[in-house]
């Protein structure tokens, strides 16, 4: 049987996780996209409130992902998804630098939930004005024992890249 994994898509609003999803997940993705009522509304106009749900086969390995609310009046999900994790991935939309505090406090609070592996996904990095991969580490106090690589969520390939980052780390700890 395959190996399987279940892996959580966190990250600031508007850091690009129903995205990340959505673009390498194998089947229909289950969403609760809701219409933006708060202030937000003038980013995007939908946003999650419970989560997004996906499944991809990578490599012969399965991995079930599940995405978070970003915002934090949601966070009553984060306790509930995060039961039985294998990993994390923490995205943050490397073009807007004043969302890297609280990517940094979602490391903190995901890390404290259970011991996993986790990286720090820079998305929109194919975007003028993204921050480096350095000022991505800095901003996130992500540690220097931390993967921190480029994300494009839109693009297969990328996403492909940081899933197989992922199941790396869990394989090492075995």
């Amino acid at each position: 049987m395959a190996n399987a994994y279940k892996i959580i898509v966190t990250g600031p609003f508007n850091s690009g996780k129903t995205t990340f999803v959505s673009t390498i997940s194998d089947i229909a993705v289950v969403t609760t996209e809701k219409k933006i009522t708060t202030e937000d509304r003038g980013i995007k106009n939908e946003t999650t409130v419970a989560m997004d749900y996906g499944r991809v086969e990578i490599d012969g390995t399965v991995l079930h992902l599940s995405g978070t609310p970003g915002q934090t009046r949601f966070n009553f999900m984060w306790d509930i998804l995060a039961r039985e994790m294998n990993a994390f991935v923490l995205l943050v939309d490397s073009t807007d630098r004043p969302s890297f505090p609280d990517a940094a406090e979602l490391i903190s609070l995901f890390s404290g939930i259970h011991a996993v592996p986790y990286l720090v996904a820079a998305n929109k990095s194919d975007l003028p004005g993204g921050a480096s991969l350095e000022e991505v580490r800095r901003g996130t106090n992500a540690g220097s024992d931390v993967t921190v690589m480029p994300l494009v969520s839109t693009t297969k390939s990328s996403v492909r890249q940081v899933l197989l980052q992922v199941i790396e780390l869990i394989e090492a700890r075995k």
